[in-house]
């Protein structure tokens, strides 16, 4: 009798957790993985703390959770509990990698991701590290030191990690819907859906996954300033927790007639084809998309991000003319009036940083990054994967 032998399913653990920035981009990569291969078995390992616990069951992927601290000098006397906490979680991954039959790890930054390296290691299974920062963050700087396979965002990261200068500079993977952007076309149906009435100008104010108080205040301010004008809206993304407070002194204020406030914005492809200016902290996930999809912004770095990432993800942008740098310090309703009010007077300015932009590898990342994944686990890669050029070395 002859014995068949089964290849066992494409199985991938994708690490990411804590903010949105390192979680939509794992949901780029798996959504790719799921398109080159319909079958696969794709997981998450996260945290119960952070918007893992929301958004990775609502896009259809199993989250498992594990115990692990940040890695942040913050804890005070709680950060000697890393090591600890490292080599415990690590432990329960490599029990979770090898319950779903995993081939390969994947872990997109953030604490929550470095705990999979590590199982990784400990199973004796490849990993691969997506490191999405212009300045990496101390988690990716560990777990860089666990594997030879690092992946970039940006080249600017690679002189900070473990042997950077064999890292592959693949973009930072974004969504399908935002990769595919084209706001011009999309322009009359967007603005449509949100609301905004022919002729006026649209500013996003866009806090991040968790949302910018300090965003969220010189916005509300510009709103009561701008209450009575009828050429200008605003879209304010709140987050969760400021935006009842948000709300309720739009209403006082009288700003509601020109500005709305929510606490997400789950179509960011209709926001930023809608917008004519955005007003953003200067995440890597945020700029990788304003630079991919053509957007001009005002950009406010957040000031305590390790190693002031923020800036130094900022001035991709800036450096190109495609954005303004607006310190945190200085990010007033006054000071936004007084950057933001010319710049949406003036259509051909908005539309010159527009074209300044420079849209990279990132509308192919996820796909690129997934050709890498599938190579580390001894998976054919399609064709498909690979459009015009290998990712850079």
């Amino acid at each position: 009798m002859r014995t068949t032998h089964l290849t066992p399913p494409l199985s991938v653990v994708i690490g990411a957790g804590g903010t949105g920035g390192h979680i939509y981009p794992g949901l780029a990569l798996a959504d790719a993985l799921r398109r080159a291969v319909p079958d696969a078995r794709i997981s998450f390992v996260g945290t119960e703390r952070g918007l893992e616990t929301r958004l990775i069951p609502e896009a259809g992927y199993r989250l498992h959770t594990v115990d692990m601290i940040p890695f942040d000098s913050s804890l005070g006397a709680r950060r000697y509990l890393l090591p600890a906490d490292l080599v415990r979680s690590g432990a329960q991954c490599r029990t979770i990698l090898r319950d779903q039959g995993a081939q390969v790890a994947v872990g997109m930054g953030g604490y929550p991701s470095a705990p999979v390296i590590v199982g990784a290691r400990l199973a004796g299974l490849p990993s691969l590290v997506h490191e999405s920062n212009a300045v990496p963050g101390r988690a990716n700087r560990f777990a860089a030191r666990l594997t030879p396979n690092v992946a970039l965002a940006f080249d600017a990261s690679r002189p900070h990690l473990h042997r950077g200068a064999d890292a592959v500079t693949v973009g930072m993977p974004i969504s399908g819907a935002l990769a595919a952007l084209d706001r011009t076309a999309r322009r009359a149906e967007a603005r449509a859906a949100l609301g905004v009435p022919a002729g006026a100008r649209l500013l996003l104010v866009n806090g991040g996954s968790l949302g910018a108080a300090r965003l969220t205040e010189a916005a509300l301010g510009l709103a009561e300033r701008w209450a009575g004008r009828d050429d200008l809206r605003l879209l304010i993304k709140t987050g969760p927790a400021a935006h009842a407070a948000a709300q309720e002194r739009l209403a006082v204020t009288g700003g509601h007639r020109v500005a709305a406030a929510v606490p997400y914005v789950d179509r960011m492809d209709l926001a930023y084809a809608a917008a004519d200016l955005v007003v953003c902290r200067a995440g890597a996930a945020t700029v990788a998309e304003l630079a991919a999809t053509g957007t001009p912004a005002v950009l406010v770095p957040y000031p305590h991000a390790p190693g002031d990432h923020q800036t130094h993800n900022a001035r991709v942008l800036t450096d190109a003319g495609a954005g303004l740098l607006l310190p945190d310090a200085h990010t007033t309703a006054e000071r936004l009036a007084d950057l933001a009010g010319p710049l949406l007077a003036d259509p051909r300015r908005l539309a010159a940083m527009g074209a300044a932009a420079d849209p990279g590898d990132h509308a192919r990342a996820a796909d690129l990054l997934a050709a890498r994944t599938l190579h580390l686990a001894g998976h054919p890669v399609p064709a498909s994967l690979y459009t015009e050029k290998e990712p850079t070395a």
